[in-house]
């Protein structure tokens, strides 16, 4: 029979999830794994597998917590063209307050991916349509209410934003000022005619 667990499996995930997204995954030792949770190695490894099942593991609960949270909030608060201008715009003011520069742990995962590893693969790939889907969805209500007036197709317009806010987050890593990651960002709101940075607050 298994022996019950003595420690906080979302408290546990949120301490591994930050030492992999401040060392990256393959800076990230052993020893940091312990040093950041507490908890020893095989407690780790007992609890949730080798470091990279824990690696997938807290990857998933970081973006549960993060991007599925960040736009379930904006989409039942906000009008479609709102809501997509205040994503970009809490992403701005996430990255200027990160002092760690530490980018998003998503991107960074992408970025190091191996391509021989599917599972990974699939995972990053699942959650970028997760990224995309909102981008599209929140595309088509507004051309169908008249919220966003039609420069493109609500598809390619969501590809457009899903690259604009790859860009941003690495961006941010190496040059995290306010006037360039708003710069980039504010040329593809105008294009597709949605509001400006500092127009967010907004409600239905």
């Amino acid at each position: 029979m298994a022996r019950p667990r003595n420690f906080d499996e979302d408290s546990v995930l949120d301490a591994v999830a930050d030492a992999f997204w401040t060392h990256g995954y393959d800076g990230t030792s052993t020893r940091d794994l312990v040093q950041y949770t507490g908890l020893t190695q095989p407690s780790l490894y007992n609890a949730f597998g080798d470091k990279r099942a824990l690696f997938l593991r807290a990857l998933q609960h970081y973006l549960d917590n993060t991007l599925r949270e960040r736009i379930q909030r904006l989409e039942s608060t906000m009008t479609p063209s709102r809501a997509i201008t205040a994503f970009f715009r809490e992403i701005i003011e996430r990255s200027v307050s990160d002092a760690h520069r530490r980018g998003c742990m998503l991107v960074n995962a992408a970025l190091g991916a191996s391509p021989e590893d599917d599972a990974f693969r699939e995972l990053i790939a699942a959650e970028m349509s997760v990224l995309r889907a909102f981008f599209e969805r929140c595309m088509k209500a507004g051309l169908k209410s008249g919220d966003i007036e039609r420069v493109v197709s609500a598809e390619a317009a969501a590809s457009s934003l899903l690259a604009l806010l790859i860009g941003v987050r690495v961006l941010a890593r190496v040059d995290p000022e306010p006037a360039v990651l708003t710069g980039a960002v504010a040329p593809t709101l105008a294009m597709l005619k949605l509001p400006p940075l500092g127009l967010t607050a907004g409600k239905r």
